[in-house]
Protein backbone atom coordinates (compact mmCIF):
# COMPACT_ATOMS: atom_id res chain seq x y z
CA UNK A 1 0.00 0.00 0.00
CA UNK A 2 1.60 3.74 -0.38
CA UNK A 3 1.79 5.85 2.64
CA UNK A 4 0.60 8.54 0.44
CA UNK A 5 -2.58 9.60 2.74
CA UNK A 6 -2.77 13.64 3.35
CA UNK A 7 -5.66 15.34 5.05
CA UNK A 8 -8.21 14.67 2.44
CA UNK A 9 -8.04 11.06 3.34
CA UNK A 10 -8.63 11.49 7.21
CA UNK A 11 -12.04 11.48 8.71
CA UNK A 12 -14.20 14.71 8.40
CA UNK A 13 -15.35 14.57 12.06
CA UNK A 14 -11.73 13.63 13.54
CA UNK A 15 -11.52 16.51 16.34
CA UNK A 16 -8.56 18.64 16.76
CA UNK A 17 -7.08 16.74 19.35
CA UNK A 18 -8.00 12.63 19.27
CA UNK A 19 -9.88 11.21 22.01
CA UNK A 20 -7.03 8.82 23.60
CA UNK A 21 -7.20 6.29 25.70
CA UNK A 22 -5.34 7.65 28.69
CA UNK A 23 -3.02 5.33 30.33
CA UNK A 24 -4.35 4.29 34.16
CA UNK A 25 -2.17 6.35 36.81
CA UNK A 26 -0.62 3.53 38.37
CA UNK A 27 0.65 2.88 34.59
CA UNK A 28 2.33 6.20 34.05
CA UNK A 29 5.66 5.50 35.46
CA UNK A 30 6.23 2.21 33.78
CA UNK A 31 5.45 3.70 30.38
CA UNK A 32 7.83 6.24 31.19
CA UNK A 33 10.67 4.03 31.68
CA UNK A 34 9.76 1.38 29.00
CA UNK A 35 9.70 5.20 26.35
CA UNK A 36 12.93 6.55 27.65
CA UNK A 37 14.34 2.83 26.21
CA UNK A 38 12.18 3.00 23.08
CA UNK A 39 15.22 3.03 20.91
CA UNK A 40 15.71 -0.65 22.30
CA UNK A 41 12.76 -2.24 22.02
CA UNK A 42 12.07 -5.68 20.48
CA UNK A 43 10.04 -6.49 17.73
CA UNK A 44 7.57 -8.61 20.23
CA UNK A 45 6.92 -7.59 23.58
CA UNK A 46 4.80 -10.09 26.28
CA UNK A 47 2.76 -7.99 28.52
CA UNK A 48 1.59 -10.16 31.52
CA UNK A 49 -0.59 -9.70 34.32
CA UNK A 50 -3.71 -10.96 35.85
CA UNK A 51 -7.24 -9.77 34.67
CA UNK A 52 -8.40 -6.67 35.16
CA UNK A 53 -5.13 -4.40 35.67
CA UNK A 54 -5.44 -2.52 32.32
CA UNK A 55 -3.00 -4.40 30.42
CA UNK A 56 -5.05 -3.52 27.30
CA UNK A 57 -4.60 0.13 27.86
CA UNK A 58 -1.04 -0.45 28.56
CA UNK A 59 -0.65 -2.30 25.04
CA UNK A 60 -2.90 0.62 23.25
CA UNK A 61 -0.63 3.29 24.83
CA UNK A 62 2.50 2.08 23.46
CA UNK A 63 0.59 1.31 20.17
CA UNK A 64 -0.02 4.61 20.08
CA UNK A 65 3.53 5.96 20.87
CA UNK A 66 5.32 3.80 17.85
CA UNK A 67 2.10 4.78 15.23
CA UNK A 68 2.65 8.91 16.23
CA UNK A 69 4.52 10.89 14.07
CA UNK A 70 5.02 13.61 15.91
CA UNK A 71 6.32 12.35 19.56
CA UNK A 72 7.04 14.73 22.18
CA UNK A 73 10.41 14.91 23.48
CA UNK A 74 9.55 12.21 25.92
CA UNK A 75 8.63 9.69 22.99
CA UNK A 76 4.64 9.99 24.45
CA UNK A 77 2.29 9.95 21.39
CA UNK A 78 1.19 13.83 20.38
CA UNK A 79 -2.51 13.06 20.42
CA UNK A 80 -2.57 15.24 17.51
CA UNK A 81 -0.83 13.92 14.41
CA UNK A 82 -2.85 12.16 11.48
CA UNK A 83 -1.64 8.70 12.94
CA UNK A 84 -2.90 9.54 16.61
CA UNK A 85 -6.30 10.71 15.19
CA UNK A 86 -6.96 6.85 13.24
CA UNK A 87 -5.82 5.53 16.22
CA UNK A 88 -8.30 7.38 18.78
CA UNK A 89 -11.06 7.07 16.01
CA UNK A 90 -10.04 3.01 16.30
CA UNK A 91 -9.61 2.29 12.38
CA UNK A 92 -6.10 2.75 12.18
CA UNK A 93 -4.53 0.82 9.11
CA UNK A 94 -1.16 0.02 10.55
CA UNK A 95 -2.72 -0.99 13.76
CA UNK A 96 -4.44 -4.87 13.86
CA UNK A 97 -6.09 -6.62 16.79
CA UNK A 98 -6.37 -10.23 17.05
CA UNK A 99 -8.58 -11.24 19.82
CA UNK A 100 -11.03 -14.44 19.81
CA UNK A 101 -13.75 -12.86 18.10
CA UNK A 102 -15.55 -13.61 14.71
CA UNK A 103 -17.68 -11.51 12.64
CA UNK A 104 -21.60 -12.78 11.85
CA UNK A 105 -23.73 -11.20 10.19
CA UNK A 106 -22.04 -7.74 10.62
CA UNK A 107 -21.95 -8.59 14.40
CA UNK A 108 -18.98 -9.12 16.46
CA UNK A 109 -19.19 -12.46 18.19
CA UNK A 110 -16.77 -14.34 21.12
CA UNK A 111 -15.25 -17.83 20.10
CA UNK A 112 -13.22 -20.38 22.38
CA UNK A 113 -10.16 -20.11 20.74
CA UNK A 114 -7.99 -17.31 18.36
CA UNK A 115 -7.47 -19.54 15.06
CA UNK A 116 -4.98 -20.24 12.82
CA UNK A 117 -6.78 -18.25 10.50
CA UNK A 118 -6.35 -15.42 12.65
CA UNK A 119 -3.02 -15.49 12.87
CA UNK A 120 -2.19 -16.48 9.20
CA UNK A 121 -4.21 -13.21 8.28
CA UNK A 122 -1.78 -11.13 10.15
CA UNK A 123 0.69 -12.58 9.00
CA UNK A 124 -0.37 -11.57 5.69
CA UNK A 125 -1.39 -8.04 6.92
CA UNK A 126 2.35 -7.35 8.01
CA UNK A 127 3.90 -8.03 4.34
CA UNK A 128 1.73 -5.21 3.50
CA UNK A 129 3.90 -1.87 3.36
CA UNK A 130 2.49 0.62 5.99
CA UNK A 131 0.18 2.50 5.44
CA UNK A 132 1.38 5.77 6.93
CA UNK A 133 5.01 4.83 6.04
CA UNK A 134 5.82 4.28 9.32
CA UNK A 135 5.27 1.76 12.18
CA UNK A 136 3.16 -1.16 12.40
CA UNK A 137 1.56 -3.13 15.37
CA UNK A 138 -0.33 -5.99 16.06
CA UNK A 139 -1.82 -6.37 19.44
CA UNK A 140 -2.91 -10.09 20.47
CA UNK A 141 -5.16 -10.40 23.12
CA UNK A 142 -5.52 -12.59 25.01
CA UNK A 143 -2.54 -14.16 23.33
CA UNK A 144 -3.34 -17.71 25.82
CA UNK A 145 -6.26 -18.10 23.75
CA UNK A 146 -4.56 -19.07 20.65
CA UNK A 147 -4.91 -22.87 19.71
CA UNK A 148 -1.61 -24.84 18.83
CA UNK A 149 -1.85 -24.23 15.24
CA UNK A 150 -2.45 -20.37 15.64
CA UNK A 151 0.78 -20.37 18.27
CA UNK A 152 2.89 -21.94 15.71
CA UNK A 153 1.57 -20.37 12.80
CA UNK A 154 2.95 -16.65 15.32
CA UNK A 155 6.26 -18.36 15.73
CA UNK A 156 7.33 -18.19 11.87
CA UNK A 157 6.07 -14.61 12.10
CA UNK A 158 8.41 -14.03 15.70
CA UNK A 159 10.97 -15.57 13.99
CA UNK A 160 11.23 -13.74 10.89
CA UNK A 161 9.68 -10.02 11.80
CA UNK A 162 9.10 -7.84 9.36
CA UNK A 163 11.18 -4.48 9.54
CA UNK A 164 9.34 -2.27 11.82
CA UNK A 165 6.94 -4.39 12.74
CA UNK A 166 5.97 -4.84 16.33
CA UNK A 167 3.87 -7.11 18.20
CA UNK A 168 2.22 -7.26 21.64
CA UNK A 169 1.34 -9.96 23.59
CA UNK A 170 -1.21 -9.72 26.29
CA UNK A 171 -1.68 -12.45 28.45
CA UNK A 172 -3.69 -13.17 32.04
CA UNK A 173 -1.48 -16.36 31.94
CA UNK A 174 1.30 -16.51 30.31
CA UNK A 175 2.39 -19.70 31.66
CA UNK A 176 0.14 -21.46 28.89
CA UNK A 177 1.86 -19.63 26.30
CA UNK A 178 4.17 -22.44 24.54
CA UNK A 179 7.94 -21.52 25.66
CA UNK A 180 8.63 -21.08 21.99
CA UNK A 181 6.39 -17.98 21.69
CA UNK A 182 7.75 -16.89 25.54
CA UNK A 183 11.30 -17.07 24.47
CA UNK A 184 11.06 -14.57 21.19
CA UNK A 185 9.32 -11.64 23.78
CA UNK A 186 10.98 -9.50 25.90
CA UNK A 187 8.37 -9.60 28.71
CA UNK A 188 6.60 -6.56 30.57
CA UNK A 189 5.30 -7.52 33.75
CA UNK A 190 2.15 -4.79 33.75
CA UNK A 191 1.74 -2.35 37.09
CA UNK A 192 -0.86 -3.16 39.83
CA UNK A 193 -2.17 -0.31 41.87
CA UNK A 194 -1.58 -0.04 45.35
CA UNK A 195 -4.97 -0.39 47.39
CA UNK A 196 -4.93 3.52 47.74
CA UNK A 197 -4.75 4.19 44.02
CA UNK A 198 -6.87 1.76 43.15
CA UNK A 199 -9.57 2.71 45.34
CA UNK A 200 -9.10 6.76 44.63
CA UNK A 201 -9.31 5.84 40.50
CA UNK A 202 -13.08 3.66 41.25
CA UNK A 203 -14.11 6.36 43.67
CA UNK A 204 -14.19 8.71 40.79
CA UNK A 205 -16.77 6.20 39.14
CA UNK A 206 -19.42 7.12 41.21
CA UNK A 207 -19.03 3.10 42.36
CA UNK A 208 -21.55 2.49 45.57
CA UNK A 209 -19.30 -0.26 47.64
CA UNK A 210 -15.38 0.45 46.43
CA UNK A 211 -13.77 -1.88 48.69
CA UNK A 212 -16.56 -4.74 48.41
CA UNK A 213 -15.88 -4.63 45.10
CA UNK A 214 -12.10 -3.79 45.11
CA UNK A 215 -11.67 -7.20 47.51
CA UNK A 216 -13.40 -9.16 45.50
CA UNK A 217 -11.36 -8.40 42.27
CA UNK A 218 -8.52 -9.06 44.42
CA UNK A 219 -7.38 -5.17 43.69
CA UNK A 220 -8.07 -5.25 40.49
CA UNK A 221 -9.76 -2.14 39.70
CA UNK A 222 -10.97 -2.82 35.93
CA UNK A 223 -12.44 -6.07 37.23
CA UNK A 224 -13.83 -4.41 40.18
CA UNK A 225 -16.06 -1.91 37.58
CA UNK A 226 -17.47 -5.16 35.99
CA UNK A 227 -18.27 -6.93 39.35
CA UNK A 228 -19.76 -4.03 40.43
CA UNK A 229 -23.25 -4.24 38.34
CA UNK A 230 -26.08 -4.47 40.37
CA UNK A 231 -27.27 -8.05 38.74
CA UNK A 232 -24.19 -9.61 38.91
CA UNK A 233 -23.86 -8.76 42.93
CA UNK A 234 -27.19 -9.61 43.62
CA UNK A 235 -26.74 -13.20 41.99
CA UNK A 236 -23.07 -13.58 44.17
CA UNK A 237 -25.27 -12.23 47.34
CA UNK A 238 -28.02 -15.29 46.56
CA UNK A 239 -25.43 -17.94 46.08
CA UNK A 240 -23.27 -16.90 49.10
CA UNK A 241 -26.46 -17.30 51.27
CA UNK A 242 -26.97 -20.73 50.30
CA UNK A 243 -22.96 -21.52 50.36
CA UNK A 244 -23.54 -19.82 54.10
CA UNK A 245 -26.01 -22.91 55.28
CA UNK A 246 -24.83 -25.77 53.95
CA UNK A 247 -27.02 -28.58 55.35
CA UNK A 248 -29.98 -26.27 54.34
CA UNK A 249 -28.69 -25.89 50.57
CA UNK A 250 -30.62 -27.51 47.66
CA UNK A 251 -27.96 -28.73 44.89
CA UNK A 252 -30.83 -28.93 42.45
CA UNK A 253 -32.08 -25.44 43.14
CA UNK A 254 -29.17 -23.80 43.68
CA UNK A 255 -27.79 -25.21 40.38
CA UNK A 256 -30.95 -24.08 38.34
CA UNK A 257 -30.56 -20.88 38.73
CA UNK A 258 -27.42 -21.37 35.59
CA UNK A 259 -30.21 -21.75 33.39
CA UNK A 260 -32.04 -18.60 34.67
CA UNK A 261 -29.28 -16.60 31.85
CA UNK A 262 -29.47 -17.16 28.59
CA UNK A 263 -27.95 -20.44 26.79
CA UNK A 264 -25.10 -18.45 25.39
CA UNK A 265 -24.02 -16.91 28.58
CA UNK A 266 -23.75 -20.13 30.63
CA UNK A 267 -20.31 -20.81 30.90
CA UNK A 268 -19.57 -17.22 31.98
CA UNK A 269 -22.20 -17.86 34.84
CA UNK A 270 -20.57 -21.32 36.02
CA UNK A 271 -17.09 -19.64 35.68
CA UNK A 272 -18.45 -16.49 38.33
CA UNK A 273 -19.95 -19.66 40.54
CA UNK A 274 -16.42 -21.54 40.40
CA UNK A 275 -15.28 -17.75 41.04
CA UNK A 276 -17.30 -17.19 44.04
CA UNK A 277 -16.83 -20.86 45.70
CA UNK A 278 -12.88 -20.96 45.10
CA UNK A 279 -12.80 -17.11 47.02
CA UNK A 280 -15.58 -18.18 49.47
CA UNK A 281 -13.31 -21.42 50.74
CA UNK A 282 -10.27 -19.27 50.70
CA UNK A 283 -11.54 -17.10 52.97
CA UNK A 284 -12.91 -20.10 54.81
CA UNK A 285 -9.48 -21.10 54.99
CA UNK A 286 -8.81 -17.84 56.33
CA UNK A 287 -11.12 -17.88 59.18
CA UNK A 288 -10.36 -21.33 60.11
CA UNK A 289 -6.79 -20.29 60.64
CA UNK A 290 -7.64 -17.38 62.90
CA UNK A 291 -7.66 -14.35 60.26
CA UNK A 292 -10.19 -12.63 58.54
CA UNK A 293 -12.37 -13.01 55.44
CA UNK A 294 -10.74 -11.14 52.31
CA UNK A 295 -13.00 -11.11 49.57
CA UNK A 296 -16.01 -11.87 51.48
CA UNK A 297 -15.78 -9.14 53.95
CA UNK A 298 -19.92 -8.83 53.93
CA UNK A 299 -20.21 -13.01 54.52
CA UNK A 300 -17.80 -12.82 58.05
CA UNK A 301 -19.63 -14.02 60.76
CA UNK A 302 -21.43 -17.09 58.54
CA UNK A 303 -17.75 -17.65 57.63
CA UNK A 304 -16.76 -17.96 61.32
CA UNK A 305 -19.74 -19.78 61.94
CA UNK A 306 -18.87 -22.68 59.19
CA UNK A 307 -15.02 -22.24 59.85
CA UNK A 308 -15.74 -24.29 63.61
CA UNK A 309 -17.10 -27.40 61.30
CA UNK A 310 -14.85 -27.98 58.72
CA UNK A 311 -11.68 -29.92 58.33
CA UNK A 312 -8.48 -27.98 57.03
CA UNK A 313 -7.42 -31.39 54.60
CA UNK A 314 -10.88 -31.75 52.69
CA UNK A 315 -11.36 -27.93 52.03
CA UNK A 316 -7.92 -27.39 51.09
CA UNK A 317 -8.41 -30.60 48.72
CA UNK A 318 -12.02 -29.46 47.20
CA UNK A 319 -10.53 -25.65 47.22
CA UNK A 320 -7.70 -27.63 44.68
CA UNK A 321 -10.34 -29.51 42.60
CA UNK A 322 -12.43 -26.29 42.20
CA UNK A 323 -9.11 -24.36 40.46
CA UNK A 324 -8.63 -27.24 38.32
CA UNK A 325 -12.16 -27.71 37.37
CA UNK A 326 -11.77 -23.16 36.39
CA UNK A 327 -9.30 -24.55 34.03
CA UNK A 328 -12.09 -26.72 32.15
CA UNK A 329 -15.20 -23.40 31.94
CA UNK A 330 -14.22 -23.69 28.52
CA UNK A 331 -15.13 -26.61 27.11
CA UNK A 332 -18.45 -28.34 26.52
CA UNK A 333 -19.70 -29.22 29.73
CA UNK A 334 -22.85 -29.04 30.95
CA UNK A 335 -22.86 -25.66 33.01
CA UNK A 336 -25.44 -26.67 35.77
CA UNK A 337 -24.17 -30.53 35.64
CA UNK A 338 -20.58 -28.89 36.64
CA UNK A 339 -23.11 -26.91 39.13
CA UNK A 340 -24.12 -29.52 41.10
CA UNK A 341 -21.25 -31.43 41.48
CA UNK A 342 -19.41 -28.67 43.06
CA UNK A 343 -22.46 -28.04 44.58
CA UNK A 344 -22.60 -31.61 45.95
CA UNK A 345 -18.79 -32.08 46.97
CA UNK A 346 -19.38 -28.62 48.96
CA UNK A 347 -21.92 -29.54 50.92
CA UNK A 348 -19.93 -33.13 52.10
CA UNK A 349 -17.52 -30.65 53.62
CA UNK A 350 -19.96 -30.60 56.54
CA UNK A 351 -21.33 -33.67 57.14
Amino acid sequence: MSDATDAASEPDDAPARARVVEALPWQRDAIRDLLARRARWPHAMLIAGPPGIGKRVLARTLARCLLCETPGADRNACGTCASCRYEAAGHHPDLRLVEPMEIEDDVAKPVEWISVAMVRALADWTQLSSHRGGAKVAVIAPAERMNASAANALLKTLEEPPAQTYFLLVSDLAGRLPATIVSRCQRIVAPRPEAGAARAWLGTRGLADVDGVLAQSANAPLRALDLADADYQAERRAWLSALAAPRELSVTALAARIEAVPREARKDRLAAVIDWLVAWCADLARVRCGGAAVANADFEAPLRSLARSVAALPLFRYHRSLLDQRTLVSHPLQPRLVAEALLIDYRALFD
